[in-house]
C-alpha cells in the first residue's frame, strides 16, 4: 500500500481492477477545501491514458513490475515469439500485447514488462529508435529540397514511413518508434 505522497512517474497501480502505470502527477492545496493530486494514468494493457484525481492521503495499492530484456524470435500463427536473453526461455504473445510490431525485425532487442507477483506478461516495449533498410521508395528529384515534403517509404519489416525526398532505396534510417517518424540516416559501418 502506499498513499498519494508516494506517487511518482512511473509507479504502478491496481487501481479499478486493473494495471495503470503513472504518467503525471500533480499536488493541489487549493485555498479553500482539501488538497488533491491530478493524476494520468496509463492503463498497461489497452494504452488508454485516464485522467483521475486522488484526495490527499489516499491510500492506492502498488504492484510490481518488471522489465525483463527479451529478443524477437519469429512470428507465426500463435502469436509473436520472444526468447528471454537471460534464462533463454521463449514465450509467445498475442497480436494485442505487441504494439508497433511491424517495426520489429527477427533479432531486435525488446523490453517486456512482467507483473512480478503473477509472472504473467503484460506488454512489449520497444527501444526509442530502431535503424531499419528501406526496401523500396520513390526516386527524389535532385534539387527539390527547400521544403520539408515528405515521401512513403517501405522498410524491411513492411511498415510504411514517411521519409525526406532526399532518401533513396537501400539505405539504412533510423526511425522515432512512438511517432512512428523518420529520424536520421544511419551511417554504413
Amino acid at each position: 500500500m502506499a498513499t498519494t505522497a508516494d506517487f511518482r512517474n512511473g509507479l504502478c497501480l491496481e487501481w479499478n481492477n486493473d494495471l495503470f502505470i503513472i504518467v503525471d502527477f500533480q499536488h493541489v492545496k487549493p485555498g479553500k477545501g482539501g488538497a488533491f493530486v491530478r493524476t494520468k494514468l496509463k492503463n498497461i494493457k489497452t494504452g488508454r491514458v485516464l485522467d483521475n484525481t486522488f484526495t490527499a492521503g489516499e491510500k492506492v495499492t502498488t504492484a510490481r513490475i518488471e522489465k525483463r530484456p527479451y529478443q524477437f524470435l519469429y512470428k507465426d500463427e500463435v502469436g509473436y515469439n520472444f526468447m528471454d536473453n537471460d534464462s533463454f526461455e521463449q514465450i509467445s504473445l498475442g497480436d494485442a500485447m505487441v504494439p508497433m510490431a511491424d517495426l520489429m525485425k527477427e533479432g531486435s532487442n525488446v523490453d517486456i514488462l512482467v507483473h512480478s507477483e503473477t509472472e504473467t506478461p503484460l506488454s512489449v516495449e520497444m527501444p526509442s529508435y530502431v535503424e531499419l533498410r528501406i526496401t523500396y521508395t520513390e526516386p527524389g528529384i535532385k534539387g527539390d529540397t527547400a521544403t520539408n515534403a515528405s515521401k512513403p517509404a517501405t522498410v524491411e519489416t513492411g511498415a510504411t514511413i514517411k521519409v525526406p525526398l532526399f532518401i533513396n532505396n537501400d539505405e539504412l534510417i533510423k526511425v522515432n518508434t512512438s511517432t512512428y517518424e523518420y529520424d536520421s540516416r544511419v551511417k554504413e559501418k
